[in-house]
């Protein structure tokens, strides 16, 4: 099971700056996200979101190939491709898993004109190191859905000393 966690940020850039942080950890394989998301409020105080996971794209891709191999079949696979890619893109833009986006756009309406937060669904983590890379940019624990234990562990490890 994965655990959610929202970590505030004094401005956009040093989300971002973890989002990037996140990816290289992941290619370390000391981060593995289900999904990730990132909030920031502008100062005119209008909330914007992005996800990092398309499913759209992900549903495109995946029914393009689809498509292609039952167009092989029936000695079509430019035809099959497209309907493949143009169904895929449908469905993905219909499913919703991982993090919720009226979660997501509740937990932004929150921050203050200037802030931003990350959301990030964890499933397996090296907690001491993920903490370490984590700590210099200053996040805040917004929401978790860990332990009170080990959320209280998670605020104490990320405070710059």
């Amino acid at each position: 099971m994965a655990d959610l966690v929202v970590l505030g940020f004094a401005d956009k850039e040093k989300a971002e700056s973890v989002l990037r942080l996140a990816k290289d950890l992941s290619r370390q394989e000391l981060l593995d996200l289900d999904d990730a998301a990132l909030a920031w409020r502008t100062l005119d105080g209008k909330i914007h979101v992005r996800q990092t996971y398309s499913l759209t794209a992900a549903g495109a891709a995946g029914g393009a190939l689809w498509g292609t191999l039952f167009g092989l079949l029936f000695l079509m696979p430019v035809f099959g491709a497209a309907v493949g890619a143009a169904t895929g893109a449908a469905a993905g833009k219909l499913s919703d898993v991982g993090i919720n986006d009226s979660f997501v756009k509740e937990i932004a309406g929150t921050l203050e004109p200037g802030r931003a937060a990350v959301f990030a669904l964890v499933r397996r983590t090296t907690p001491d190191r993920v903490r370490e890379a984590l700590r210099p940019f200053g996040p805040t624990v917004i929401r978790t859905s860990l332990t009170k234990d080990r959320e209280e562990e998670l605020v104490t490890a990320l405070r710059t000393v």
